[in-house]
């Protein structure tokens, strides 16, 4: 069994901030492998879809950003799953805006979600697709940005984004992990300029 666990806030007010990627990126896979993920379950919203032969559970912690690990920990209790089988989608500030990342491990880089996860489960070892949401130029902090709407020009990179992260947690499922970051992680890396 894999879960791919989307990270964000629930309710309204949070559905097109930066910080809910995690949220939207899971929607996408729920609409593109027609899955409700509606079901509650362990302070979580939680769908289930069959993939490369795999159970597949969607999840969409209700806890808030900063405790998506108490849901989190107490479904891969009851399901037995493997730190090592769980995706974890989330918005990333250090990369520039619309870039997709994937990685296994290591630090949380500031994101409070991603630290719950690597404390609810006590393994920092699960994937990580990472989306890029950048950092503001001046002004807000952090916390401000994430939680605020992106303007327009902003928006459509996000979705696009959004669009390849999904692809990302697809090719995991199907290809495995290093295939998947040679491919994804390769296309996204930024291009050279010209020689000198």
């Amino acid at each position: 069994m894999w879960v791919v666990v989307g990270l964000g806030n629930p309710g309204r007010r949070y559905r097109a901030t930066r910080h809910n990627v995690g949220f939207r990126v899971v929607d996408r896979l729920a609409a593109r492998w027609d899955v409700a993920v509606e079901r509650e379950a362990h302070r979580a919203l939680v769908g289930e879809a069959r993939r490369a032969g795999e159970r597949v559970l969607l999840v969409k912690p209700q806890t808030y950003m900063n405790e998506s690990g108490g849901a989190l920990a107490s479904l891969a209790r009851f399901y037995r799953v493997d730190p090592a089988r769980v995706i974890a989608v989330h918005d990333d500030v250090d990369l520039e805006p619309g870039r997709v990342r994937i990685r296994r491990g290591g630090r949380a880089g500031g994101n409070r979600g991603v630290e719950s996860l690597m404390t609810a489960l006590g393994d920092p070892g699960f994937l990580r697709v990472k989306v890029g949401v950048g950092r503001p130029p001046a002004g807000p902090v952090p916390a401000d940005w994430v939680l605020s709407v992106p303007p327009a020009d902003e928006r459509a990179a996000l979705v696009a984004a959004e669009e390849r992260a999904a692809d990302a947690v697809e090719l995991l499922l199907t290809d495995g992990p290093e295939r998947a970051m040679n491919h994804i992680n390769q296309r996204e890396a930024p291009h050279a300029g010209p020689p000198l």
